[in-house]
């Protein structure tokens, strides 16, 4: 998603026989070849169930702190696979040249800490995801992630409404597909950050994380929730507390 360039320039008399040129089949170099690959060794062809490459462990040559390469496995439950794996966190070094190759500059020393936060923020958003698919339990008990996107420069239609009454723009989007046991269901989260903890210094985000309206299904959900959360901020208003309820 780079802009395109402009570049027009004079045009030659339309009897030239550049208006008219031979098409030239170039050929394609084979998968192994160098250009395929970036600095650090990854491969480019783009993993289709998460869109980015395949992100290789090599440090790159003007790095100066090594970084692990330990990967974690997360609790979240991958589909296409017979048997219980679970999905896998990039490692450090992986996180790091994953910056890199989109162009961030971040402190090495940070990157550990980034990786931990990722994470976290990953386990809370599929606890959310697992709060709405458990309404569906009764049809499937064992919903897993198929495939994710990030789209960080496209606002969810719910951030674009909110942003026109002045509420802040979340930093980054994904789109999880949940498989229900055979059913492709497709959640939007919304990251956004929040105040940081200055007392443990510790940074604050919130999450929201909701199923996109694709179906009829999936809008009585957001029906269903809406109201019920309506109701629990009524109730909870009705009985006087002094307490001040939490950002989700």
């Amino acid at each position: 998603m780079s802009p395109s360039k402009d570049t027009s320039a004079a045009s030659p008399p339309p009897g030239c026989p550049m208006h008219k040129p031979e098409p030239v089949a170039l050929p394609k170099p084979p998968p192994g070849c160098p250009m395929h690959r970036s600095e650090d060794g990854s491969d480019n062809t783009l993993n289709p169930d998460n869109n980015i490459p395949n992100l290789a462990q090599a440090a790159l040559p003007d790095q100066q702190i090594p970084l692990p390469t330990e990967r974690v496995i997360s609790s979240i439950p991958k589909a296409k696979t017979e048997d219980e794996s679970k999905w896998e966190y990039p490692s450090p070094q992986q996180f790091y040249n994953a910056l890199r190759r989109k162009g961030w500059e971040t402190p090495e020393d940070a990157i550990e800490t980034m990786v931990d936060i990722h994470n976290w923020m990953n386990e809370e958003a599929w606890n959310e995801v697992m709060k709405w698919e458990n309404e569906h339990s009764d049809t499937c008990c064992d919903p897993k992630l198929l495939r994710f996107q990030g789209r960080p420069s496209e606002l969810s239609p719910k951030a674009r409404i909110m942003g026109w009454f002045g509420a802040p723009k979340p930093f980054d989007r994904h789109d999880w597909i949940i498989d229900r046991c055979g059913k492709e269901v497709r959640y939007v989260i919304d990251y956004y950050g929040g105040q940081d903890d200055v007392q443990n210094d510790v940074p604050v985000f919130h999450l929201d994380v909701r199923p996109a309206v694709d179906s009829l299904e999936s809008a009585m959900d957001r029906l269903k929730f809406g109201v019920r959360d309506a109701f629990a901020r009524f109730k909870g208003d009705a009985a006087g507390s002094a307490t001040p309820a939490k950002e989700a």
